[in-house]
């Protein structure tokens, strides 16, 4: 990206700027469907779900002390979204079978972060701006003091994916920010981390 980029914490913006990013299907999932896991998720109007990220970010509050996620500025213009939290916070992939395919760890180690999310609002798309999220994320996680961080990002070959398929991030951006694959739970779906050092 050759234009000014910022990437900060969400509490430090404004909820305007967030929902500037949520757009179309992003919108109506509010960054919520693997934090509630998809019964609460249905059950849960836009509204709800939007009172709900507006809570766990704490955007227009850059005095909060813990959010999760970051915003992306272009130019000083709202970006991009990228969700990272400690990994028992996601209730939808603690409780599905892609993440754990053939590993056996605790669920509930709040030791390991996990990026659930990355939204690239329409026009700065196929800029490569998920190759910096992706990186920010991973530090966002280390400086909060997690052990290590993953991604479930997809492979698509080449092919034009919808956000619903690749809200969870191409595998690229992953492997460029040093995260190594563990599993590979179906045939486009892949498990990354990354491990800190001590």
């Amino acid at each position: 990206m050759t234009d000014a980029l910022r990437i900060a914490p969400a509490n430090e913006a404004s909820w305007d700027e967030l929902q500037l990013i949520l757009t179309g299907t992003a919108g109506r999932c509010q960054c919520t469907r693997h934090r509630l896991g998809d019964h609460d998720w249905y059950a849960a109007p836009v509204e709800q779900r939007a009172a709900i990220l507006r809570d766990a970010t704490g955007c227009d509050d850059p005095r909060a002390t813990r959010t999760v996620g970051l915003v992306a500025w272009v130019d000083d213009d709202p970006a991009g979204w990228v969700a990272v939290d400690a990994r028992p916070a996601y209730r939808r992939l603690r409780n599905s079978p892609v993440p754990w395919a053939g590993r056996h760890e605790d669920k509930d180690d709040d030791g390991v972060w996990a990026i659930a999310c990355l939204v690239v609002r329409r026009g700065f798309r196929h800029q490569g701006l998920t190759y910096p999220l992706v990186a920010a994320a991973a530090a966002h996680a280390r400086a909060q003091g997690a052990r290590a961080i993953e991604g479930y990002p997809m492979i698509t070959g080449g092919a034009e994916a919808t956000w619903d398929e690749l809200s969870v991030g191409p595998v690229g951006p992953f492997v460029e920010a040093g995260f190594t694959e563990v599993a590979r739970p179906t045939k486009r779906r892949r498990v990354m981390r990354l491990d800190f050092d001590a």
